[in-house]
């Protein structure tokens, strides 16, 4: 027997109409609050180093920098964003470090 859904379950998507359709909502709304999860860890890092720039402390930025690299990587191998973007952002807090 299929549990009946209610609109609150899935916030205002549609309800499912069979099992599988349940079940494929179920899965991507964990797949999104995850995917939100990891994307605002990686902003949080990227922050960390813009306000250390900001500040003209090269030392912390570069040390934000080396915590967040890996971070970003990781998002960009897991497909949260594209490899191009992600090498993009590095490049430029890179030379925004250099430029200190």
């Amino acid at each position: 027997m299929i549990p009946r859904l209610s609109s609150r379950d899935y916030g205002s998507t549609a309800l499912a109409n069979s099992a599988q359709a349940a079940k494929r909502a179920r899965q991507a709304e964990k797949r999104r609050q995850q995917n939100a999860s990891q994307r605002s860890e990686m902003r949080t890092h990227i922050k960390n180093v813009e306000k250390a720039i900001a500040r003209g402390n090269k030392e912390k930025a570069q040390a934000a920098y080396k915590a967040a690299v890996p971070v970003i990587d990781r998002m960009a191998d897991k497909g949260l964003l594209h490899k191009n973007k992600a090498a993009r952002q590095k490049s430029r807090l890179n030379n925004h470090i250099r430029a200190l």
